[in-house]
């Protein structure tokens, strides 16, 4: 049985999630580092992680991050950019470890985090291809604020019912193929 490539140290790992991807770089040992939430508020693998203005530099096994998602070794930008030499890619990596760092949906998401640590380059191709979905809809529905999935109806007020319903959603709940 055929699976993904196994990765190999500096590789970058694309994270299919529900609404957005998650990237981590692949470090030794089946590990990797990637950008996690800094507290509980927000739980990892949740699109409410993307709201925090911080993250944690975590180091963790590749299964644990996936929160049943699947992935790819997605090293896109090495026809763009040259990648550093693996030996400075994982010193860099590792020296990241535990740090806490600024982090923003726009310029300092987890993709920036891992072009930056391969390439020496902070570039998100997914911040560019959302933008341009955006300007689209905009300009197809006349500025119709509607959202992507149905909200589940509780008795509690709007911003509450879309922050439980994003916090409690995970890969596993949502058959992915339904979706491509």
């Amino acid at each position: 049985v055929l699976g993904p490539p196994r990765p190999r140290p500096g590789d970058l790992i694309e994270i299919f999630r529900i609404g957005y991807e998650h990237w981590a770089i692949y470090v030794e040992d089946d590990c990797v580092v990637h950008l996690a939430p800094p507290s509980e508020e927000f739980k990892a693998g949740s699109i409410m992680s993307v709201f925090s203005s911080r993250a944690l530099v975590k180091y963790s096994r590749l299964e644990d991050v996936l929160h049943g998602c699947s992935w790819k070794v997605n090293n896109k930008l090495d026809g763009t950019y040259l990648p550093l030499p693996v030996d400075k890619i994982i010193q860099r990596t590792k020296k990241m470890i535990n740090k806490i760092v600024q982090y923003s949906l726009i310029d300092g998401n987890c993709e920036h985090f891992v072009n930056d640590l391969r390439y020496g380059v902070s570039r998100s191709q997914q911040v560019g291809h959302l933008g341009s979905a955006m300007a689209s809809g905009s300009a197809l529905l006349g500025n119709v604020n509607m959202p992507l999935f149905p909200l589940p109806s509780l008795s509690i007020a709007p911003h509450e019912k879309i922050v439980s319903f994003w916090k409690n959603l995970e890969c596993t709940q949502l058959p992915l193929q339904k979706y491509i």
